[in-house]
């Protein structure tokens, strides 16, 4: 089982270059955390993003909430990646036909293609959303996580959508390298290519003390989402950012995803 080798091993065996790079740099940081900064100013997310960028291996961004963004924007955000040496991951959740969100990934406004390394879709539109965004994503060695499971209370993301959205991910490996998932998937229906395969599960919904918000957002603990699920990337977001010291917040999720994921591999 992927889940129970350690990220160096997992590297040293995934034929992705997008997720080997991933592993690399959980091992290399010793961390699993991902940040979400969902603030709404230019300045506010580049004063948070230098803060943790230390202690994250992924922020992940929702760019169309800041109300001032503009071309700097992605060269600051790139600059502070390679500083801090993280990736970034623009959750927009593409939806729609192929050739719409193939334009959407590479034109516009906030052009993400030319800065996230990661983004994510939904299957609702069929297969036809992973190709589009492949053809813009795959020369760029981005990358692309499909949402298999949501972490709000009444999600439709269930049953058979769920499985489509695994069966998918298979047939597309050279771009899709996981799922937005609250556990791994690959047991639920076989693997017909009879091929090992390792796919990352990034996490949402992952707080210290809180077991939701007003707004339907359901919370589980750091262990609870590496240890007893197996997912890989701890998203965090408020637990970091809402109150409290912002580096120790960071300090205290990279410790206890890392410490889950250690026992999980055996190693504590």
């Amino acid at each position: 089982m992927s889940q129970l080798k350690t990220y160096a091993e997992r590297a040293a065996l995934h034929k992705n270059p997008s997720a080997k790079r991933l592993f690399e740099l959980m091992e290399r940081k010793q961390s699993n955390l991902s940040a979400s900064v969902d603030v709404t100013t230019k300045a506010e997310l580049l004063r948070i993003t230098e803060a943790i960028g230390p202690y994250i291996v992924v922020l992940k961004t929702h760019i169309d909430i800041l109300s001032d963004f503009d071309a700097d924007t992605a060269v600051q955000l790139t600059r502070l990646a390679d500083k801090h040496d993280f990736l970034i991951f623009e959750d927009r959740k593409f939806a729609d036909i192929g050739n719409t969100v193939k334009l959407q990934y590479s034109s516009g406004v906030h052009k993400i293609a030319s800065w996230a390394h990661i983004t994510n879709a939904h299957i609702v539109p069929g297969e036809g959303i992973v190709k589009g965004l492949a053809e813009v994503g795959v020369p760029l060695q981005r990358c692309l996580l499909l949402l298999a499971e949501m972490s709000s209370k009444g999600s439709l993301a269930t049953g058979e959508y769920t499985l489509e959205a695994l069966r998918i991910a298979r047939r597309n490996k050279d771009f899709c390298v996981g799922f937005i998932g609250q556990r791994r998937l690959e047991g639920l229906i076989p693997n017909e290519t009879g091929e090992e395969e390792d796919f990352i599960y990034m996490t949402p919904g992952v707080q210290l003390g809180s077991k939701g918000d007003g707004l339907g957002q359901q919370y589980r603990t750091p262990r609870e989402v590496v240890l007893e699920c197996g997912c890989d990337v701890i998203i965090v977001g408020r637990g970091i950012y809402g109150s409290g010291d912002l580096v120790e917040n960071a300090k205290v999720y990279q410790k206890a995803g890392w410490d889950a994921y250690l026992e999980r591999v055996g190693r504590k």
